[in-house]
């Protein structure tokens, strides 16, 4: 009987670990041999992760060709919504940071809007709103305490977060000419995508529809944010198979100017979500507890 052929050694990580991984392999000459010491199934080992930290100036997910094809596994996920930052509610912080322990999560998902950049939009604004120096200066300002509390987190890029770079590229800016998300709002360990997939669950912003359209559509679970109005979790199951949508609602607060557009509509919807081994669940803020 012929001796079964070895498959090759793998490095379970994610891929922009792959990329800090090729850094340091460029700047360090590191050796194959080497890379036994740190074989991990499903996740990269602590003393690679060290290494990689030891890789100055790096940049990778600047690069808009790496913004997508993020795949994270075996995670306990935070979902925050919509902050619209200057304009988050006051006790939503606390709230998600509640959940956060209360289900012992281990990686926190901004689902965009993080900022709702109210000058710069394409609708109207408000003529007594503040300008773009105010609002961008409050705006990041009111985010430290986020930061502070999730220092390394994703942030799905949302339509109102893009709205500059729109701009910009209305008038015929290159991108080398706009400093990166990060940059603007001090937050350099926050890892700005479009898209994000952690055990095999989709996050977007979702300015493409509803989650329960997404994921009939793609026939995956997706979970998204971007419909203030909206917080609820849609399963489909088959023979095989069990998907799900879900909305996590948002943490703004709907009294605002930059929030006028919607108060005509149905009130937000002021929650949170959480996603364990693909399990959701939908965590509304007890408003009364934070007045």
């Amino acid at each position: 009987m012929k001796n079964k052929r070895k498959r090759p050694m793998q490095i379970w990580c994610t891929p922009e670990e792959k990329t800090q991984f090729k850094l340091y392999q460029a700047q360090n000459d590191f050796k194959v041999t080497e890379a036994k010491l740190f074989k991990t199934k499903r996740k990269v080992n602590i003393k690679l992760k060290n290494k990689f930290a030891k890789v100055p100036n790096q940049h990778f997910m600047d690069d808009p060709t790496n913004l997508y094809d993020i795949k994270l596994y075996n995670r306990r996920v935070l979902v925050i919504g919509d902050l619209h930052a200057p304009f988050i509610l006051e006790g939503y912080l606390e709230h998600c940071i509640e959940m956060y322990e209360k289900w012992d999560c281990d990686t926190v998902v901004f689902i965009g809007d993080v900022i709702d950049n109210h000058y710069a939009s394409y609708h109207e604004t408000s003529p007594n709103g503040m300008g773009g120096e105010d609002e961008l200066d409050r705006a990041i300002n009111d985010l430290r305490p986020w930061f502070k509390a999730f220092p390394n987190a994703y942030v799905t890029i949302g339509n109102h977060d893009r709205l500059i770079m729109r701009k910009a590229s209305t008038s015929n800016v290159p991108r080398q000419w706009v400093r990166t998300y990060k940059d603007v709002l001090e937050t350099p360990t926050w890892v700005f995508t479009e898209s994000l997939e952690i055990d095999d669950v989709m996050y977007i912003h979702g300015e493409g529809g509803t989650a329960r359209g997404k994921a009939k559509n793609d026939l995956q679970s997706h979970v998204q944010g971007h419909l203030h109005s909206q917080g609820y979790i849609e399963f489909l199951v088959g023979n095989k198979r069990k998907i799900f949508g879900m909305q996590v609602g948002c943490g703004v607060d709907g009294t605002s100017y930059a929030m006028a557009y919607g108060k005509h509509y149905k009130k937000s919807v002021i929650s949170c979500g959480v996603v364990i081994d693909a399990n959701p669940y939908l965590e509304l803020m007890n408003l009364e507890k934070y007045k």
